[in-house]
């Protein structure tokens, strides 16, 4: 008996095992006019990833902040998407965003120049685990749309293996042809 429970305790534990993290991009104090005043309760926007290519975000209200907050995570967990990313740590390609009156810039970049965005999308770019890339936001600045739009641009991204797939096509057909590198190596070997 107590086999079977611990046994089934570990299933449990293999379920959650993919760790989310998570982040509190706004928190906001929103207020309900009644008959006898106002009523105030708190709006929380939640950004969760699990730093490995999937990002999801949320939106929660409730009395107390902790709570809010609480409903936010559960829907950004949800609500996830997959990102394709190149070596792990930067976008396929350049892509813009858009949502509302909000538009976003995602650029790729190279090794080494780290996360260069603003606030909401530093969020949703460390949560989704890319390392490298340059973004500018264009437009609205409340954070709602920004993320939105981050998220737009994201669902956008191709990866070299699903654009083949679908032309039905090999992915050395699909990238481009490097002609610098046959020349390399041969220098290489006259010099050798």
């Amino acid at each position: 008996m107590a086999e079977r429970e611990q046994r089934g305790r570990g299933r449990r534990d293999r379920d959650e095992a993919p760790e989310f993290a998570d982040r509190l991009v706004a928190i906001n104090r929103v207020s309900k006019t009644v008959k006898g005043g106002k009523r105030f309760g708190f709006a929380a926007l939640v950004v969760v990833g699990d730093q490995k290519g999937r990002v999801g975000f949320g939106k929660g209200k409730a009395k107390e902040v902790p709570e809010a907050i609480r409903k936010a995570t559960e829907q950004a967990k949800r609500n996830m998407i997959r990102v394709p990313l190149r070596e792990g740590r930067t976008l396929h390609h350049d892509i813009e965003g858009r949502h509302g009156a909000g538009k976003v810039v995602m650029r790729t970049a190279p090794t080494g120049t780290g996360i260069i965005a603003g606030g909401p999308m530093r969020a949703v770019f460390e949560m989704l685990g890319v390392q490298d890339v340059v973004a500018k936001s264009i437009g609205s600045q409340n954070p709602y749309n920004m993320i939105r739009a981050t998220i737009d641009g994201l669902k956008k991204e191709a990866s070299p293996r699903s654009v083949a797939q679908r032309r039905g096509k090999k992915v050395a057909d699909i990238l481009p042809k490097r002609e610098d590198a046959p020349q390399e190596s041969a220098q290489v070997a006259e010099e050798a």
